[in-house]
């Protein structure tokens, strides 16, 4: 090796040493440039739906699987007018903590929580014709919600905006200034109608945009009618795409958490609980609570929802009310208790404990008022509900066996006293216990239960009937 060569060597090595950090953050930053000749592997999920507690799972593990398959892409096929905005925020939280880039690919509607979710994913692909937007909070019927729902959406919109940073950028003169990569405002302006912003949205209005008007404002990398078109837009040539699978358990327990579900099997828990206090010993009213409540925990515990905390809130509570009813008289300190419990256990079980927390790192506790207005709603409309079918349950004649249809009259002798202490006033008789003031006396040879009608009677006094009332004998002590 001559030194001509050597030196080449050298510096070569030396320049790529130098390079080496900043290759390292190029490939960081843009994952998909690969070495070699490789196919890129797309991780695809689709989101078709309401974002409700089953699309949080899909993506959930959806995401876990990308990591797991080692993904260099993973693509949200998205097609929602939204949904829950707990879920929706369970959702951008788990995108913007991926390792791999997420892209949206917004195949017609991406509204509402669907948003949301699209403008924390990395690259934003819409179809012609879509559009995203109008994220603005409202209840089941369409009503828009309080100003504090419509806060907490807005910090949540322009948060995850801002999470994609900004460019520096140095005019001619030198001076310096920041341009937002997803113009926080815009993201506000999607829920808040207040917001003007010169030449996009005036007040009064939500915003909602097409695909060319996204695109004009860093709201969408291209537009694309399908999944190839998104990958040979974006410069993907070689790819391999693997679809997440839907198995029958992720719809079951997808089920089993929506929200409308959740609250029958709260009314279920709480009419079989009363049902079985009214009629103890029957047993299965509570088997089917038992169930209810099997049914309520088990596919939230599966989502990684529920924690074993919240499983013994709900038991403890329960366990309280049940020593109010039986063991202790009145409603008091274990009653309120219990039911407070209650109504924690279930409620928290609902919901991601992470997003206590919101983006920031403040205490959020928004994310538990709609889970906690099920729980509510369930637990009264159960209660109600028990009341009023078990009355008509056990008045009817649809089982006779529990109940008994036909009037009980006394002319076909059935009375409620006992008639052998008719015509006793005025007779003697024993006193076979102390009379302090009910006991026993004996008379013309049988025994009845008596009360002293004055003072106590000793054992072994003569007795004398003063009358009945009510069926019981009163009697005083006879004169010697």
């Amino acid at each position: 090796m001559n030194r001509q060569m050597f030196v080449t060597i050298m510096r070569n090595a030396l320049c790529l040493f130098i390079l080496m950090p900043y290759l390292r953050l190029q490939a960081q930053s843009l994952p998909l440039a690969k070495a070699d000749s490789s196919d890129v592997l797309v991780y695809k999920i689709n989101i078709k739906e309401d974002i409700m507690p089953a699309a949080w799972r899909q993506v959930k593990r959806g995401l876990a699987d990308a990591q797991e398959q080692q993904a260099d892409l993973v693509l949200l096929h998205l097609n929602t007018y939204g949904g829950m905005v707990n879920m929706a925020d369970s959702i951008r939280t788990g995108i913007i903590n991926c390792p791999i880039p997420v892209w949206a690919f917004i195949d017609n509607q991406a509204a509402s929580a669907g948003a949301l979710i699209s403008i924390a994913c990395d690259r934003i692909y819409m179809r012609r014709g879509g559009s995203i937007g109008a994220a603005t909070v409202v209840n089941q019927t369409g009503e828009v919600q309080p100003d504090k729902y419509q806060s907490f959406m807005r910090s949540m919109m322009r948060a995850t905006a801002e999470s994609h940073g900004c460019d520096t950028l140095i005019n001619a003169k030198g001076d310096t200034t920041f341009r937002w990569l997803r113009d926080p405002r815009i993201a506000e302006a999607m829920v808040d109608p207040s917001i003007y912003i010169e030449g996009i949205i005036d007040t009064g209005k939500v915003l909602t945009f097409t695909a060319d008007e996204a695109m004009a404002h860093g709201y969408c990398e291209g537009k694309a009618e399908n999944v190839a078109e998104v990958l040979k837009n974006a410069g993907i040539e070689h790819y391999t795409i693997t679809e997440q699978h839907i198995t029958a358990l992720d719809r079951i327990v997808g089920l089993l958490t929506n929200p409308t579900v959740s609250g029958v099997l709260i009314m279920l828990i709480v009419g079989g609980l009363y049902f079985e206090l009214q009629t103890p010993g029957v047993g299965f009213p509570l088997m089917a609570a038992a169930i209810a409540a099997m049914l309520y925990f088990a596919p939230l515990y599966i989502d990684g929802l529920a924690q074993y905390w919240e499983l013994a809130l709900f038991v403890v509570g329960i366990v309280l009310l049940l020593v109010e009813v039986l063991v202790i008289p009145g409603f008091g300190v274990a009653g309120v208790s219990g039911i407070v419990l209650v109504v924690v256990g279930l409620t928290l079980a609902m919901v991601d404990n992470d997003l206590f927390r919101d983006f920031d790192g403040h205490l959020n506790l928004m994310v538990a008022v709609k889970p906690l207005c099920v729980v509510l709603l369930g637990l009264f409309v159960g209660l109600v509900a028990a009341i009023y079918v078990s009355q008509k349950f056990f008045t009817s004649n649809f089982l006779p066996g529990i109940s008994k249809g036909a009037e009980l009259t006394e002319a076909d002798g059935y009375i409620g006293i006992d008639t052998a202490i008719k015509g006793k006033d005025g007779a003697m008789g024993v006193a076979l216990s102390v009379l302090r003031p009910s006991g026993k006396v004996e008379i013309d040879g049988d025994v009845y239960d008596a009360v002293a009608a004055h003072g106590f009677i000793e054992k072994g006094r003569s007795v004398r009937v003063l009358r009945d009332e009510a069926g019981q004998l009163y009697v005083v002590e006879a004169e010697a």
